[in-house]
């Protein structure tokens, strides 16, 4: 499985400029049947395993980065929440010891409503937390039961009441709409009591029936009706306007937030900026040569062969040697990763393109020109002319290019035309 990664003519100005790390966690008490994540119930007996893997993975990337500079840690599953006591606090020790951590770093880690107990919120705090993301999905109790989600509503609110208590001033509230059996109602209620609570940020994300779900099988087996897409619409409208009139800024086609409190590490995916990725099934995107591709690896997707490699690999009994193992820009034989590739120029492009467009105040597009190395306003003069024609598309007096509002729900449309262009 071991793969050799060339990042050639990494140069420094590109690590100067930092990284954003991830940190997958695998585990779930209970997996939800709408989720088609890397996650896993019932391998708690891997829990050591998995941390002893992930802080060797964590070590070992800032040998061969250099040490560079990280501007946001997002500990992500999975259940970040659900790691046995002192876990998170020994990951993010980790990481502090081998990496220059920016002094007012975003540091997340998502959470069940459930697990936020008043010791576990004091514990994520003194860990180093700074921002908690918490999957409430709805305030709807008969949905959240549909959902297979562990917690009631009102242990949701109790959850961001915890948080508050155990000093935390920057949480997200996770929602979702377009279910089967929603109501526009349903929905109303559910903003009007997540409003009422004042979290600091807040995304909102239309279900997506995803293949191999069990809640996917369900609606296909005539168990549950097919989501109403005009009725989604209606209740994103909806959300808009409310989160608007709240004082919500909407920054991001999902996502809304109190002035100044948008999410960082967000931001690195959506501006097509570098991350690396730990844990099983996680991913990483480091620039490479003088246009500035995106190498793209990931790692193994099994926790259990994910441990045993890095084991390997620290022991230094993996074939093809012990870590560290970098010459001249080269990556060479990692145990744990299970595959990469290379963006060619077209792709940085589009996805350069599509990713800052989701940007709703907009994206310079000049600036990301020269980010990436590509003359994107001549690449794309004529598509960029055929969507603001369209009105899909809009040139700001500052030269920033953003969508009309009335592409929102028709983002994806947008997006494809820089696909094929």
């Amino acid at each position: 499985m071991s793969q050799s990664l060339q990042l050639h003519d990494r140069t420094a100005s590109a690590l100067d400029e930092g990284v954003s790390l991830y940190v997958h966690v695998p585990f779930c008490l209970s997996k939800c049947p709408y989720c088609d994540f890397n996650t896993y119930q019932g391998i708690e007996p891997q829990f050591g395993d998995f941390l002893t893997a992930v802080l060797h993975e964590i070590t070992t990337w800032s040998v061969v980065l250099g040490r560079p500079t990280v501007n946001t840690v997002f500990l992500g599953g999975g259940t970040p929440s659900y790691l046995p006591d002192g876990d998170v606090a020994r990951i993010l020790d980790t990481i502090a010891r081998n990496y220059d951590v920016r002094i007012d770093a975003e540091i997340t880690a998502e959470c069940n409503p459930n697990d936020l107990t008043p010791e576990k919120c004091a514990e994520l705090r003194a860990a180093g937390i700074n921002r908690v993301s918490i999957g409430v999905q709805s305030m709807d109790n008969g949905l959240l039961a549909m959902l297979g989600r562990r917690h009631d509503a009102d242990e949701a609110a109790q959850a961001l009441e915890r948080c508050r208590r155990a000093g935390f001033d920057n949480v997200n509230l996770d929602l979702m709409y377009g279910l089967p059996r929603q109501s526009l109602d349903q929905w109303r209620d559910t903003v009007a009591r997540v409003v009422a609570l004042a979290p600091e940020h807040m995304s909102l994300y239309s279900l997506t029936l995803e293949e191999g779900t069990p809640l996917r099988a369900w609606v296909q087996q005539g168990r549950l009706p097919e989501p109403d897409p005009d009725l989604a619409a209606d209740m994103y409208d909806h959300a808009r306007a409310t989160l608007a009139a709240a004082g919500y800024h909407h920054y991001e086609i999902s996502n809304w937030t109190l002035p100044g409190l948008e999410s960082e590490h967000n931001l690195t995916y959506w501006r097509n900026l570098q991350w690396v990725g730990v844990g099983p099934g996680a991913h990483s995107s480091l620039r490479v040569g003088e246009a500035g591709s995106a190498c793209r690896f990931w790692t193994v997707r099994s926790p259990r062969d994910y441990a045993r490699l890095a084991r390997e690999w620290a022991d230094g009994t993996a074939d093809d040697g012990p870590w560290p193992a970098i010459t001249e820009g080269r990556i060479a034989a990692v145990p744990t990763v299970d595959g990469s590739e290379v963006s060619d120029e077209a792709t940085t492009a589009a996805e350069t393109m599509f990713l800052g467009l989701r940007l709703l105040d907009g994206m310079d597009v000049a600036a990301a020109s020269a980010r990436v190395g590509i003359d994107l306003l001549d690449r794309y003069r004529r598509e960029l002319a055929e969507l603001a024609e369209d009105g899909l598309l809009v040139w700001e007096k500052d030269g920033r290019l953003r969508l009309a509002e009335g592409a929102y729900l028709v983002a994806n449309q947008v997006f494809t035309r820089f696909l094929v262009g």
